[in-house]
């Protein structure tokens, strides 16, 4: 018999392995294999355990969105991840009015 399932009042600060490949729909291995690319940032316990915050569940997203529109492996979706980081960081200064950004850094 399946145990009951909880409804918490609010969302923990935090996610388990377990609880955090649920909510983003994947296996936990492949939340593992994420976490060892580099391409999903994680805490870990004293135990070991993984632990996740909330907002990288839009990292995953991002990253199935990649994965399933151009079909890129995993080494290039860090690669992609971070060029797609620095152009949103160059943006948000160009918009703030500082200086304006230039080749390599």
């Amino acid at each position: 018999m399946s145990q009951p399932r909880r409804y918490p009042l609010a969302r923990p600060p935090r996610l388990d392995l377990d609880g955090f490949a649920d909510s983003a729909g994947l296996h936990p291995e492949l939340v593992r294999r994420l976490v060892t690319l580099g391409l999903l940032p994680a805490t870990r316990d004293g135990t070991g355990a993984l632990w996740f915050t909330q907002a990288e569940l839009v990292t995953v997203a991002r990253i199935r969105r990649l994965r399933a529109g151009l079909s890129l492996n995993y080494a290039a979706l860090g690669l992609v991840l971070d060029l797609l980081d620095r152009i949103a960081e160059l943006e948000a200064r160009v918009r703030r009015g500082g200086d304006r950004p230039t080749i390599g850094g």
